[in-house]
């Protein structure tokens, strides 16, 4: 059996084990942590803006399992938020284990608390990883998926230090990128001025700590936006957020605050004397990142340089997804690169012709033209996402935006993909 070695638990993880598995491979996921999901365990938006037309790309190529799982454990469906048109958001306090349960289905053996440490390679072949302990663990082919934040020295770095977010870096041991282990070269994202990185966009505060009228009006409404009194409201620090789609005026002069299970405060960090001026948050605390009221994480320090059927340049057998594929924002844009970046290394496996996703899609259209940008200058200084900013823009102009369940799947049947990520390879 064709054995593929999966790295990293998170979305883009699991949708790559999946598509690998239902391709007809063995397959091993290493998580670093005790929990799947990465920054999903905080997350919670889906299907907003120009995602929902990625997920039923997915859906009618046959990679919907997560999505299926992500639409079964939403709190609310069709929320409008600024900026934001037919969101859903899924439970974060209860994810988890539904995705679990769904690489189970799929016979995939999950190792927990496993971090990588170092590449056993000849030449341009991976021949086996490295874990806490010396021990090997060998594959035919690997995936990495290790994501672009931590440790904690970046966020030190770059940001405004370990804000104890849920990558938790001091109790699990610190990210290790198995591209970089191969000895290849990873990209650097840049913010606006030329400087590396950018800050999660988000944090969770505890939804009970929130006024009684404050936490019913959101769990109504799924949202609920407060207007800030003017001497809190600063300018310039929307450049910093990794998640430019909400980099809008609106998240400066407002709190925006969406029930995802916790309430998802839309901003990257606030300082709690500020937070607790808010009229509703008087008595607010955060829950991710713990330090929230003085910084976030710090992404895209670690991307792989890939082509677009995913595969790592200079290693043969090295495949990658999600934030270590492109400077890339969000569920949807990580389950739809880990989807081909499964399937393409079961290709590989099977020296068969890597699939490459045609630009008539969203999904094709996204890859590509995000690795075009990446090559320039200004490129590597944006992020990119369905939801929003300049790709949510392109697909709007390029005609490829569509909420019609109907159009999309004709898209994708005349593309000849329907159901590819369901047809057993081996």
């Amino acid at each position: 059996m064709v054995k593929v070695v999966v790295i990293g638990g998170g979305w883009a993880g699991c949708a790559a084990a999946i598509a690998a598995a239902k391709a007809g491979a063995g397959v091993t996921l290493l998580e670093r942590t005790d929990l799947l999901l990465g920054t999903g365990l905080v997350g919670g938006i889906f299907r907003n803006n120009g995602r929902f037309t990625a997920a039923e790309e997915a859906i009618a190529m046959g990679g919907g399992d997560l999505f299926v799982a992500m639409d079964a454990n939403t709190r609310h469906k069709g929320v409008n938020f600024p900026g934001h048109q037919h969101a859903s958001l899924y439970d974060v306090t209860t994810m988890e284990p539904l995705v679990r349960k769904v690489l189970q289905n799929y016979n995939i053996e999950v190792h927990f608390q496993t971090r990588v440490i170092n590449t056993v390679k000849f030449g341009k072949q991976l021949q086996a990883i490295v874990i806490d302990g010396d021990e090997i663990i060998q594959g035919d082919v690997f995936i990495d998926t290790t994501g672009s934040a931590g440790p904690m020295g970046n966020c030190i770095k770059y940001g405004n230090g370990c804000s104890m977010c849920v990558i938790r870096c001091p109790s699990f041991g610190p990210r290790v990128s198995v591209t970089a282990k191969s000895d290849i070269k990873e990209i650097m994202g840049q913010k606006a001025d030329g400087t590396f990185g950018a800050m999660s966009g988000s944090c969770k505060l505890n939804k009970d700590s929130l006024s009684k009228e404050l936490r019913e009006e959101l769990e109504e409404n799924g949202v609920a936006v407060i207007p800030m009194p003017e001497s809190l409201i600063k300018t310039g620090g929307l450049g910093k957020k990794a998640c430019s789609q909400y980099a809008l005026a609106e998240y400066e002069s407002n709190i925006v605050l969406l029930d995802t299970g916790h309430a998802k405060l839309m901003k990257p960090f606030m300082p709690m004397e500020e937070l607790r001026a808010i009229p509703g948050l008087e008595r607010a605390r955060y829950e991710d990142p713990y330090a929230g009221g003085i910084g976030n994480s710090v992404r895209y320090l670690g991307i792989a340089p890939c082509d677009d059927s995913l595969k790592v340049e200079g290693i043969d057998n090295l495949f990658c997804a999600g934030e270590k594929a492109a400077i890339l924002v969000g569920h949807t844009e990580a389950v739809v690169t880990g989807l081909l970046a499964g399937h393409n290394a079961v290709r590989h496996c099977l020296d068969m012709q890597y699939l490459k996703l045609p630009r008539s899609l969203t999904t094709g259209d996204f890859i590509t033209y995000v690795h075009e940008q990446m090559n320039t200058i200004e490129g590597v200084r944006l992020r990119y996402t369905f939801s929003g900013s300049v790709y949510f823009e392109r697909m709007r102009q390029q005609a490829l935006y569509s909420i019609n369940r109907t159009e999309i799947h004709e898209r994708v049947a005349s593309a000849g993909l329907t159901d590819i990520y369901n047809r057993c390879l081996v």
